[in-house]
């Protein structure tokens, strides 16, 4: 049995495949490119267990390539991961090796993998709550300004209600 751990970042995965002993049998960085890095599993597909992915910002389509061409993929929560503890030497190949050992092991701790159609649903409910949140500090940001400079206080209601010209 063979498991791959893949260091994603923006423009480049590096890649590691390994053993049931942990022994590496491939180990290289690659170009954010699909076909590529299929190309590059091809020949292990068989006997790979599965595909161990880091959730970072952009894993959506090696996540949905790698799916759509037969493999086994799991997200990896980095959050969750007691990373590296004891590591001298940390780097991209010993992150990817080190989540193709937590998969080996059945310790991978796993993110949820949201169906490609409810993604964009989910993307914009965070975008409104983020806006939200922004929206409420600068309202708290100006009634603070305004208790400072004018010694008097305007409530969030107030604040809103101000035109341009009052502003």
């Amino acid at each position: 049995m063979l498991f791959c751990g893949i260091d994603l970042h923006s423009n480049n995965s590096f890649l590691v495949i390994s053993d049931e002993h942990d022994k590496v049998l491939y180990s290289k960085r690659h170009p954010n490119n699909l076909e590529e890095i299929c190309a590059v599993l091809s020949p292990y597909k068989t006997n790979l267990f599965g595909v161990v992915v880091e959730s970072t910002f952009n894993w959506y389509w090696l996540v949905d390539g790698l799916q759509e061409a037969g493999y086994c993929v799991h997200l990896a929560n980095t959050t969750a991961i007691k990373q590296y503890d004891g590591l001298k030497h940390r780097g991209d190949e010993s992150d990817a090796r080190h989540l193709a050992h937590l998969l080996r092991l059945g310790l991978l701790p796993e993110g949820h993998i949201m169906p490609k159609a409810m993604r964009a649903v989910r993307d914009l409910a965070r975008k409104r709550m983020q806006l939200v949140q922004q929206r409420t500090v600068q309202i708290l940001s100006t009634e603070t300004i305004f208790d400072q400079q004018c010694g008097k206080h305007l409530n969030s209601n107030d604040i809103k209600k101000l035109n341009s010209v009052e502003r």
